[in-house]
């Protein structure tokens, strides 16, 4: 298997390791190109001599804010401080190390490259892609995270969240990443909706006798899930009593069924979620702490729509293909957009998709959503104009980045790039749409994203 990556060399000087280096790299199975626009797709690998703040800037700029896979190697004799590599993930680097420092390197680098390369495959196929919808780069690398994790482990999995982040479907599509031929279905259990006096039975099962109306035996959650994935929702839910007596079964993988002697052994992959903050719930003592770290080898905190602002078009879109009976859905003016991505989403994606279904119920035609077709509790008075973005967290961002050095003209030309991505992103690749939305001409949008690719550090 071989895979493309492009190369950058960050060297003060001509480096007599390079060449080396690149032949290895090919031996490898690792096809590398110049950073130029038009490469192939793949990930980034930097060779780099020391550091300093011009690597630090090709880093940001060629991982494109760390939403793209990089690779930073320090070439052979570099005077590099292994412990200031942390610096370089914080820059955009997915992983870092010294090219002398392991067996073989080539062959090291390209098993992370295929590793990404699978990862990043299944990220952008259908299955994830047409379930958990979103182009920002903090979805993508959430995206990254949960599928490298459910196809490489079967490790337990707790999955963080608000209300509507969309914690069921991560948890089935876990479960689908690692199902293998022979494995049974998903097995889902709301812990809302258990009652006190029937949680034994709900989870262990019962024989016949066991308690009044016990009429015959009953297979429970860990006898049904054998085989196959069990999803516990709303983890946080559960009355210390019966986490207590889940302990032994997610430890060992053996139960009894109520009323029972037999021991009997299941084997599952265990998927919880939940919306409460299981840290203050343990230090509270609402929930025992030797349970969290039996049911959380993972984390993952799905964050909510106001994080990612850039996916709400995109998901916006595909309700309205789900929705919608005609081949194509209809377009959105440019107002309804403008709403849309300044709305409150309390409830997350959920509460997006009820809405866009009222705006759906309501259009007529085959022409574009209209700021009619918005119901008339859901419009936007007078008393709520458009917020102004420039509020203390704005005062921060700039704040900090002054205090680590950056002048003017690298805060307006970072500035700068940042919006035209955004814009972009947002609409959906659609270059007339996000010169509108920045408020300059289609020719200038397009010099402005050709000078910021030429600021990319080319190979020397």
């Amino acid at each position: 298997m071989r895979v493309p990556a492009r190369l950058h060399v960050f060297a003060n000087a001509a480096s007599r390791h390079v060449e080396s280096i690149a032949e290895e790299l090919r031996r490898a199975g690792i096809n590398s190109y110049p950073p130029k626009y038009g490469s192939p797709n793949g990930a980034t690998i930097v060779l780099f001599d020391e550091l300093s703040p011009g690597l630090y800037d090709c880093l940001h700029d060629a991982s494109h804010g760390g939403a793209e896979r990089l690779l930073a190697i320090a070439l052979p004799e570099s005077a590099t401080n292994p412990i200031e590599f942390w610096r370089l993930l914080q820059w955009g680097a997915s992983d870092a190390f010294l090219w002398d420092s392991m067996p073989n390197p080539a062959s090291q680098i390209a098993a992370r490259l295929e590793r990404w390369q699978t990862v990043d495959m299944l990220v952008d196929s259908p299955l994830v892609k047409n379930n958990l919808i979103g182009n920002s780069p903090l979805w993508k690398r959430i995206m990254r995270q949960i599928v490298e994790v459910a196809k490489f482990t079967a490790a337990s999995v707790l999955i963080l969240g608000e209300s509507g982040t969309g914690k069921e479907l991560v948890a089935r599509l876990i479960h689908t990443l690692h199902a293998l031929p022979n494995t049974r279905e998903l097995v889902i259990l709301d812990c809302t909706t258990i009652v006190p006096g029937l949680s034994g039975s709900e989870f262990f099962g019962h024989e016949r006798g066991a308690f009044t109306g016990a009429a015959g035996p009953r297979e429970g959650a860990f006898a049904l899930a054998n085989g196959g994935s069990l999803f516990l929702d709303e983890v946080g839910e559960l009355p210390l009593v019966l986490q207590a007596q889940l302990l032994r079964v997610i430890q060992e993988r053996m139960y009894k069924r109520v009323g029972g002697n037999q021991w009997h052994r299941t084997e599952f992959r265990l998927l919880c979620a939940t919306n409460r903050d299981l840290a203050q719930e343990i230090e509270h003592g609402k929930f025992r702490s030797d349970l969290y770290y039996r049911i959380a080898a993972w984390v993952f905190r799905l964050p909510p729509l106001r994080d990612r602002p850039e996916d709400i078009l995109p998901l916006t879109r595909h309700f309205l293909t789900e929705l919608s009976s005609a081949e194509d859905p209809p377009e959105i003016e440019e107002p309804v957009r403008d709403y849309l991505l300044k709305r409150t989403y309390r409830g997350n994606v959920r509460e997006l998709r009820q809405l866009v279904a009222r705006i759906h119920a309501r259009h007529v035609g085959s022409g574009p959503i209209t700021a009619g077709d918005i119901p008339e509790d859901e419009r936007p008075t007078d008393r709520v104009a458009a917020t102004d973005w420039r509020d203390s967290t704005f005062d921060q961002v700039i704040r900090r980045a002054v205090t680590l050095g950056a002048g003017l003209k690298d805060l307006s030309q970072y500035a700068t790039d940042t919006a035209i991505r955004i814009a972009v992103s947002e609409e959906e690749g659609n270059l007339q749409r996000a010169a509108r939305k920045l408020g300059v001409s289609d020719r200038a949008l397009q010099m402005r994203r050709a000078n910021g690719s030429k600021g990319l550090r080319q190979s020397r």
